[in-house]
């Protein structure tokens, strides 16, 4: 019985038959999981309420739905707002600059424009500014669509009220995001000209490539060496990134991936990931360099995870 499980279904075999509850939660999985991964920008606290998600929908009466995915929808957000409000409270006493969790994506997520803007890491810490509650409205209504009455329902306000957060959401989020949708052939030109800079050493092709006014942002949590603070200026960033990159440079890899959607990469220390640099462009040039080293935030690099819309 579907209520009896106490672990969230993973997708089976084509050998096997789930009851109806367990086909319907395996077949939105991957869009829940990306409606928590957006709201909490931490792919570990995802994977937490999409179990909460599948305790709760395990015991309802399939009968009495009308929208399966509507209903999952809802059931996630209630559980993700939930965590939101905690890892507020964690994030007060985090070690330096927190950067949401990385993820190894696959290609078909960069197809998805829109998709892969919502999941960059500079719009995961937009919405970072965004109260719990703007933030799911926001994500529910720009990312996945849903109807005013659907948002409501997930958090808990009528349907004049979330059109008012809604506005209120776009206004601050439309002044904070990258100022244009940047093509993956321009992140992917950036990304090179940055990774040549940084092997051969050479200071004036790294100024080239970044903006006057680049933010260099690094989380280490307090177990991995990072600045501690945003370093701010091409002339800070570059100087920082030659001095560090040429004391590791010969025991260091390289690998270029999909970040969150984009053209990033991956450094390793033998052969163990180290760090994920993930980029924002803007104008062809490099405005934010977000350097992920806290090893509990790097265990989703090793292996792609499936985002939907």
């Amino acid at each position: 019985m579907a209520g009896t499980s106490k672990t969230a279904p993973e997708d089976r075999g084509q050998g096997d038959r789930p009851d109806p509850a367990t086909a319907a939660f395996i077949a939105h999985r991957n869009l829940l999981f990306t409606v928590a991964y957006e709201m909490l920008g931490s792919a570990a606290d995802a994977e937490d309420v999409l179990q909460e998600t599948w305790l709760r929908w395990a015991g309802v009466d399939l009968d009495m739905v009308r929208d399966q995915r509507a209903y999952l929808v809802r059931i996630t957000t209630r559980q993700a707002l939930s965590r939101l409000r905690t890892l507020g409270r964690r994030k007060e006493s985090y070690v330096g600059s927190w950067l949401p969790e990385p993820l190894l994506t696959a290609p078909d997520v960069a197809d998805d424009v829109e998709l892969a803007d919502s999941v960059s890491m500079a719009m995961l810490l937009v919405l970072e500014t965004l109260a719990p509650t703007e933030r799911a409205v926001f994500v529910l209504r720009e990312v996945f669509d849903l109807s005013y009455d659907e948002i409501a329902e997930a958090v808990d306000k009528t349907p004049a009220a979330v059109r008012q957060i809604i506005h209120r959401a776009r206004a601050h989020v439309t002044a904070r995001r990258p100022r244009g949708v940047v093509s993956q052939a321009e992140t992917r030109d950036a990304l090179a000209a940055f990774q040549r800079a940084i092997e051969t050493g050479d200071m004036q092709d790294l100024l080239d490539i970044l903006a006057p006014d680049v933010v260099l942002l690094g989380d280490g949590g307090g177990i991995k060496q990072a600045v501690p603070r945003p370093v701010i200026g091409s002339d800070k960033v570059a100087r920082l990134l030659a001095v560090g990159f040429d004391r590791i440079r010969a025991e260091m890899s390289v690998e270029p991936v999909q970040v969150n959607g984009s053209p990033g990469l991956i450094y390793r220390l033998a052969g163990e990931v180290d760090t994920v640099l993930a980029l924002r462009i803007d104008d062809g040039l490099i405005t934010g360099l977000y350097a992920v080293r806290n090893p509990e935030k790097l265990l989703h690099m090793e292996s792609e995870t499936a985002l939907r819309r």
